[in-house]
C-alpha cells in the first residue's frame, strides 16, 4: 500500500522542490519510512519478549513453554496415544473409536515454535547469539 502512495509524492516532489539532490534525497526517505518503521516494530517486540521471558512469575515467561508442551501433547495423542487406543478397542471388538484431532491449527505453531528454536541452535553454534 505504501508503494501506491511513494508514486504520487515522488511526482508531487518534482513539482514543489527544484533542487534535484533534495529532491532524490527526501524521495529515498519517504521510500526507507515504512521499512525504518517495521525494523523498530520488531525491535521492539524482541524487548517485550526479553522481559517476559526473564520475569519471575510462571505465569508471564512460562507461557511459551506451555504451548510447546501442549503442541507436543497434542502430537502425541494423534500419533501415538489415540492410534494405540483404537487398537485396543479393535481387539477387544468394541464398535468405539477416538477421533484424530485436527491438527490443522496447531502445526503452523509448532513449526514456527520449532523453527526459531532451530534458529536459536543454529546461532549458538556459529557463536553469534547474544546470551
Amino acid at each position: 500500500m505504501l508503494d501506491r502512495l511513494i508514486g504520487p509524492i515522488s511526482s508531487l516532489l518534482d513539482k514543489v522542490i527544484p533542487d534535484a539532490d533534495e529532491r532524490n534525497r527526501l524521495a529515498h526517505e519517504i521510500a526507507t519510512l515504512a521499512e525504518r518503521q517495521s525494523h523498530e516494530i520488531a525491535k521492539a517486540q524482541i524487548e517485550v519478549n526479553e522481559r517476559e521471558a526473564d520475569h519471575q512469575s510462571l505465569f508471564v515467561s512460562g507461557w511459551r513453554p506451555a504451548v510447546g508442551w501442549i503442541c507436543c501433547i497434542g502430537l502425541g495423542c494423534n500419533y501415538l496415544f489415540i492410534p494405540m487406543a483404537n487398537f485396543v478397542l479393535v481387539i477387544s471388538d468394541s464398535s468405539v473409536t477416538v477421533p484424530a484431532l485436527d491438527l490443522s491449527e496447531m502445526m503452523p505453531v509448532l513449526l514456527g515454535m520449532l523453527g526459531l528454536g532451530g534458529l536459536r541452535s543454529w546461532e549458538k553454534t556459529r557463536g553469534v547469539a547474544r546470551s
